[in-house]
């Protein structure tokens, strides 16, 4: 008798495939910390580019970029995930990003103007804020 479910019937009742993925990242297009860590990604390379002949600050300029790139990509990679395990665990690590792009907007305050380096600290804090909450709200929920 032939089976009734192929693989990939199957693989959609387990919630993978593209519509589940899209979902996802529909909702991390939403997600307020996702939105915060995009601009500040913007203003840090428009920071960096200011920086540009400040020959002294290659490697800060490229680690920050690397830097703010990463809390997004972490997001990114979190949401492509399936359990809320691993999801959590990615948010963790852009938090951290965050953390480290924030201590490097403040050792930026040598070269940019303090105005911008306030604005920078904040928006990490915010995107930290975010990310702390949704962290324990998941981990209560894993409980």
């Amino acid at each position: 008798m032939p089976p009734t479910h192929t693989r990939q019937d199957r693989s959609r009742e387990r919630g993978a495939g593209n519509g589940a993925s899209q979902m996802s990242m529909q909702k991390l297009q939403e997600f307020t910390a996702y939105q915060k860590a995009l601009d500040l990604f913007d203003l840090v390379v428009a920071d960096m580019q200011r920086l540009h002949d400040v020959h002294d600050t290659m490697r800060l300029r490229s680690q920050q970029i690397a830097s703010a790139d990463s809390i997004c990509s972490n997001m990114e990679e979190g949401a492509g995930r399936w359990s809320t395990t691993e999801y959590t665990h990615y948010q963790v690590i852009a938090r951290g990003f965050a953390a480290k792009t924030m201590g490097r907007c403040k050792r930026m305050r040598h070269w940019l103007p303090a105005d911008i380096v306030a604005g920078r600290v904040d928006r990490c804090d915010e995107i930290i804020a975010i990310l702390t909450a949704s962290i324990s709200k998941l981990k209560r929920r894993q409980r």
